[in-house]
């Protein structure tokens, strides 16, 4: 079957993501840019995403969900997270999702996500998945305190496009249960999350102080799940840190 997905490439683009954004209605569903060079990428909590040209894989998919509820947005994260945790498990790579869209390979980063939404009387309009893959790079700036790739995990090459070509099929392949069974993805996305079940060091965001808990899990509307001195408590995005 052809695939609906289409790809366009750019030898250098400031970032996927604001490719897609900036030219917005004329992309259809399902239109992904990826870059060679990305020189001002953006990452979770406005952090730069750092990437030798070439080296790895930086792109941006637009989704326009069949009638997603706006209140479900967080199914567009599980379902992105999903298809990229599939993809390392092809290349024998055992990554897991660090919540909300990080992956993870021991304890060190090799995949992360920006995902930016609209929309429109309730519903979700659009969606532009920006993923960036630490293909090949071997070194990292200082300030990346914990980044891996899949050629230091594997020792082998990889080629960006055909890697991209995967990926899309994957996210195909997926695609139809965010307008049926969005069930699946949830418990997909929960079945195996970093540091899960173990007691680990995390920080308050908003106080400032450190604890120890243990995640249990992530609701459907994407709070994260832990328990906290013999209590179950909940955190939003950017009121819970990892200490790693």
């Amino acid at each position: 079957m052809e695939s609906k997905t289409r790809i366009k490439w750019f030898d250098s683009l400031d970032s996927t993501n604001d490719e897609l954004l900036r030219h917005l209605p004329t992309y259809d569903n399902l239109s992904v840019v990826a870059a060679v060079e990305q020189f001002a990428g953006r990452g979770q909590r406005g952090n730069r995403w750092l990437s030798e040209p070439g080296d790895n894989l930086t792109f941006s998919l637009l989704l326009r969900p069949d009638r997603l509820p706006a209140r479900e947005i967080m199914s567009i994260t599980f379902l992105a997270a999903v298809v990229i945790r599939d993809w390392l498990r092809e290349e024998g790579v055992p990554a897991l999702v660090k919540w909300p869209n990080d992956l993870y390979v021991g304890n060190r980063k090799i995949c992360g996500m920006l995902i930016e939404n609209g929309f429109a009387e309730g519903m979700v309009a659009w969606s532009v998945i920006g993923i960036g893959i630490n293909l090949n790079q071997t070194r990292f700036p200082g300030e990346l305190v914990n980044p891996v790739s899949l050629k230091r995990i594997t020792g082998k090459e990889y080629d960006p496009e055909s890697a991209l070509e995967r990926i899309c099929q994957l996210f195909e392949m997926r695609l139809s249960a965010l307008s049926g069974d969005r069930e699946r993805l949830y418990e997909a996305y929960c079945e195996e999350l970093f540091q899960a079940g173990v007691p680990r060091p995390y920080r308050d965001l908003l106080t400032g102080e450190e604890f120890t808990g243990t995640i249990k899990g992530v609701t459907r509307e994407g709070r994260l799940l832990m328990d906290r001195d013999g209590m179950q408590v909940s955190f939003a995005f950017k009121e819970v840190g990892y200490i790693l």
